[in-house]
């Protein structure tokens, strides 16, 4: 198999137990995908009563399509770290900050 190494935002932390990618409180997918033009939910996530068997992968953020937020860049994620939690029943990328808005 082929490898590809790549420099992203670690997911630090995962308190969404019932996804499927979530061992420990900590997220194992290779890399996860934020959002849609406006929320920061995690797309990756889904239930399954089958979860990863993959304990020592650390996921990082592979595209963010969240164009609000700060941390964006060209639909990349440019913080360091970033933290998934449920909120008000959404899985979502609780390190999202809206941008500043500059006024003349």
């Amino acid at each position: 198999m082929k490898t590809l190494t790549v420099e992203m935002p670690l997911i630090a932390q995962c308190s969404v137990t019932q996804c499927a990618y979530n061992q420990d409180r900590n997220c194992r997918a290779k890399a996860i995908t934020i959002g849609d033009s406006h929320h920061p939910g995690c797309d990756t996530f889904f239930t399954s009563p089958v979860h990863t068997r993959e304990r020592s992968r650390t996921a990082g953020v592979g595209a963010c399509k969240v164009s609000s937020c700060r941390y964006n860049d060209d639909l990349e994620c440019t913080a360091e770290k970033i933290a998934v939690n449920q909120v008000a029943g959404d899985v979502r990328c609780t390190t999202y900050a809206p941008r500043a808005i500059l006024t003349p």
